[in-house]
């Protein structure tokens, strides 16, 4: 074969070298030396891209690809010289019809399109930013579709991610801001002073900011549930007060982890006064424990104390109580009871951890 019909293919790698190689006559091209000129220029312009480019010739849509191409194929290469179809028949019901507009003449162009394929053994979900315009030769016929092509998966899903953090964000503010106002009001009813309401309401500001702190910049803003009560109860135990803390792991997401926390602050503050705290003997365990239900997993949360005062039921009901018995099993999406027995104020918190 005359050498000279090749040199449309100079500069271009890998995939020029399988189309000199590949055996053409089989195929409804036929011999490289009775190509047209419009596809030997147009193969020499894909072919020596660096952006990924196919290039469909003739009504079946015989395919060649340069070697940016390659990735976006996955196992389906090598596919030279299938009808473009062929290769793409799980997702050809919906590109089918944009390559009959460009064989019509007519170009289109999308961004981010959505396509379930299969490149790998198993059908995925990808994302295109593609554009399928006409090939026409020097008469202007339209001869072929040239599909130019950049893969968008993983932009699509980092946008994707970043919604998610925007609506847990907005959601995380728009719950601390209705703590905010229940706690500023709670505690200016129940202080005898404003100085009282000032020492309250920093200590219950700096609890807050706890439960931002051990949130963090976690994906979604969910935290391990030790964590929360171990930054919780931190400022009481580093006066040595005695905290034993048991449970599996368990996640709990934002909105939670800030009601959970300021009701745990609330907890310790009131052992410290008046409960397991307020004795050198007295101690304060915080355990959990999952149980299947229904089908669900199902928290249980336990405050038990033990070794202090016996404990006297409150006569009003406070910030404290709000958090623990309202706010706390709204938030969860359960129910919370507070016992007062001798042996020290017991919580329990059950909630499922899904809210479906």
């Amino acid at each position: 074969m005359d050498g000279d019909s090749f040199h449309f293919l100079d500069g271009g790698g890998a995939m020029a070298a399988a189309i000199a190689d590949f055996d053409w006559s089989v195929t409804p091209m036929g011999p490289i030396r009775h190509w047209p000129a419009a596809l030997k220029v147009t193969l020499s312009i894909v072919l020596n891209s660096a952006f990924p480019k196919a290039l469909c010739w003739g009504p079946g849509l015989i395919t060649f690809y340069n070697d940016a191409f390659v990735p976006i194929l996955g196992e389906k290469h090598p596919c030279l010289g299938r009808p473009f179809g062929a290769i793409w028949t799980e997702a050809w019901h919906e590109i089918g019809p944009i390559s009959d507009k460009a064989l019509a003449g007519q170009s289109t162009y999308v961004e981010d399109f959505p396509l379930t394929i299969n490149r790998r053994g198993t059908p995925e979900k990808a994302y295109f930013t593609f554009c399928y315009s006409p090939v026409r030769d020097e008469s202007g016929q339209v001869v072929g579709m040239l599909d130019t092509v950049m893969e968008t998966t993983g932009k699509v899903h980092s946008e994707h991610l970043a919604r998610l953090r925007n609506r847990e964000l907005i959601h995380r503010s728009q719950n601390t801001l209705a703590v905010l106002s229940a706690m500023i009001s709670q505690t200016h009813r129940h202080s005898s002073s404003l100085e009282e309401a000032q020492v309250k309401a920093q200590q219950r500001l700096s609890a807050l900011s706890r439960a931002q702190d051990v949130l963090g910049d976690r994906i979604q803003g969910e935290a391990e549930l030790a964590n929360i009560v171990r930054h919780a109860l931190s400022p009481f135990a580093a006066e040595g007060a005695g905290f034993e803390v048991l449970g599996p792991p368990v996640r709990i997401d934002g909105a939670r982890v800030t009601t959970l926390s300021l009701a745990l602050h609330e907890l310790a503050t009131n052992a410290s006064k008046y409960g397991a705290l307020s004795t050198p003997e007295g101690k304060v365990t915080v355990e959990w424990r999952l149980d299947p239900e229904a089908g669900r997993e199902v928290l249980t949360l336990e405050w038990i104390e033990r070794g202090g005062p016996p404990p006297v039921p409150p006569e009003r009901t406070g910030f404290g109580t709000f958090l623990v018995l309202r706010a706390l099993p709204q938030e969860f999406g359960g129910a919370a009871s507070v016992d007062y027995p001798d042996e020290g104020v017991r919580l329990r918190l059950t909630a499922p951890l899904d809210r479906t």
